[in-house]
């Protein structure tokens, strides 16, 4: 069975599409077959940058590994059981059709709760979550006092993956591996970074899950997104002489693949 990833967070603007195609992409370039789904029907964001590195492979006459993409299949009601929901059915039939012959399958789950993202996280070998490093974010993990900041017990998004762990625990499937991602880092603020940092070690502990580095904010994860490119493809398409900052991009992307710890991978980029 393909081990499945999913990047969820109810919350926009998380960088969950970025991480997600920086992931995908890296375990591609590392040999692994990799199917992608995007669950954001409306937005797509995921999808999109996966249909701009089609097009632009095409356009340029590149061939840079892929994950294989899908939509959800569209499938008429009179083919549901009594009582089946439409979006389970669709959700199913996507990752079957990439299951068998993927090692991975990587789900991007929309910013807001829905059906598909509750089914999709209860799917879920590895649950990457990206994080703004702010309290604003936060509140969707965890409710806190003010000013002592105690954390007075789990929010929202957190009953929601607990929601999701017992019913892999009801079905004999291993636990899912909750990695949450402070993402999006910016320069400043070293205050708030360290208030952040311990909320979120003593919230893992408490909750039952790991804290691994992202991404800081960098315009390069912006420009590369109409040519559907990664960080790891700029040697391929002629880029030379990398600045510090996209070098330093590069080294984040090794540190986040490195801390995932995914079942026989080896981070050698």
């Amino acid at each position: 069975m393909a081990h499945i990833i999913v990047v969820g967070n109810e919350k926009g603007g998380a960088g969950k599409s970025t991480v997600s195609m920086h992931v995908a992409t890296a375990l591609a370039r590392m040999g692994h077959k990799v199917g992608a789904i995007d669950l954001d029907l409306r937005q797509r964001s995921f999808g999109r940058y996966m249909e701009n590195r089609v097009a632009y492979c095409a356009r340029e006459g590149l061939e840079l590994a892929t994950p294989v993409y899908r939509d959800l299949p569209e499938i008429d009601r009179d083919q549901l059981a009594p009582g089946e929901n439409i979006y389970d059915r669709r959700l199913s039939m996507a990752v079957s059709a990439l299951e068998e012959d993927s090692d991975f399958i990587l789900i991007d789950c929309p910013g807001s709760h829905t059906r598909l993202s509750q089914v999709a996280h209860s799917l879920a070998d590895t649950l990457i979550t990206p994080l703004n490093d702010s309290f604003v974010d936060f509140d969707l993990l965890a409710k806190i006092e003010q000013p002592s900041g105690t954390i007075l017990g789990p929010s929202i998004y957190s009953e929601m993956v607990w929601s999701s762990r017992q019913l892999r625990a009801q079905a004999g499937l291993p636990a899912i591996d909750w990695i949450v991602l402070r993402n999006r880092l910016g320069a400043q603020q070293m205050h708030n970074k360290r208030k952040m940092a311990e909320a979120l070690m003593n919230l893992s502990r408490r909750i039952g899950f790991r804290v691994a580095p992202g991404f800081n904010e960098r315009v390069i994860f912006r420009e590369l997104f109409p040519m559907g490119l990664t960080l790891l493809d700029l040697r391929d398409i002629g880029v030379k002489g990398l600045n510090l900052s996209n070098v330093a991009a590069r080294q984040e992307l090794r540190d986040l693949m490195g801390a995932l710890n995914l079942p026989g991978v080896r981070v050698d980029f």
